[in-house]
């Protein structure tokens, strides 16, 4: 087999790798630069068929590799430095793909418990996007403060659902976090409600965890409750 050969052989390789389908020597005249003509590249393709390397699987004028092909590329591979760069960005692509799919489900799990234990709307930002989710706008609800004054209620819940995360960017929330009640929030739609909110980290991940309820809230529970989560997030 010469130089060609080997060429075109890896060509069909390669394109049947990635598309599935039978490879005609048009197809490998239109997109490898051999500077050769077509009728060249189909006797090849015959030679390479006639050596056992490719195989026609119907009537179609397109061939697939054998397993003997599959072989010599095995056997003549060369693992350089810039395939292994390639494959380990690719690696480490999907990683962190599959590490922050996995990091929203714990963040919204733990959102969800603290919301329960705390009776309070529960939030957290979402890593690598301007997005806050929120649990436990129910039991906020719940408060008669929140039952009897509908219009208030109405504005709070506009604000959580519509701009909770650009409210939480005004802040500086550092490691020893914040915490507003009342007319101390930023916000006048929070003036009936006090606001807790903490930094987190889990698998490389960053963003804030925080709390959202009565100012009739048991402070020293909820947050107790609020940094114990987020301590539990990393056991």
């Amino acid at each position: 087999m010469d130089q060609r050969q080997h060429k075109i052989l890896q060509a069909i390789v390669e394109t049947f790798v990635q598309t599935a389908s039978p490879i005609g020597s048009k197809y490998i005249y239109e997109s490898y630069d051999l500077n050769v003509s077509p009728a060249t590249i189909r006797n090849d393709m015959a030679a390479l068929e006639e050596a056992g390397l490719i195989s026609q699987p119907h009537t179609s004028a397109g061939r697939i590799p054998t397993h003997s092909a599959y072989r010599m590329i095995v056997n003549n591979m060369d693992l350089n430095q810039k395939y292994m760069s390639k494959v380990k960005n690719d690696l480490l692509k999907v990683r962190q793909q599959v590490l922050l799919k996995r990091t929203k489900e714990m963040l919204y799990d733990t959102v969800s418990v603290l919301a329960t234990v705390t009776g309070s709307v529960s939030f957290a930002t979402i890593p690598g996007q301007d997005r806050v989710f929120y649990v436990g706008i129910s039991k906020l609800l719940k408060n008669p403060e929140f039952a009897t004054d509908t219009n208030q209620t109405t504005s709070v819940l506009e604000v959580i659902e519509n701009d909770l995360y650009n409210v939480l960017k005004e802040f500086d929330i550092d490691e020893e976090g914040i915490l507003y009640i009342g007319e101390e929030n930023i916000l006048p739609e929070f003036s009936s409600c006090s606001l807790m909110a903490q930094p987190y980290e889990y698998k490389g991940f960053t963003g804030v965890m925080g709390l959202l309820g009565s100012t009739r809230m048991d402070y020293p529970y909820n947050l107790a409750s609020l940094k114990t989560a987020i301590q539990l997030l990393n056991e």
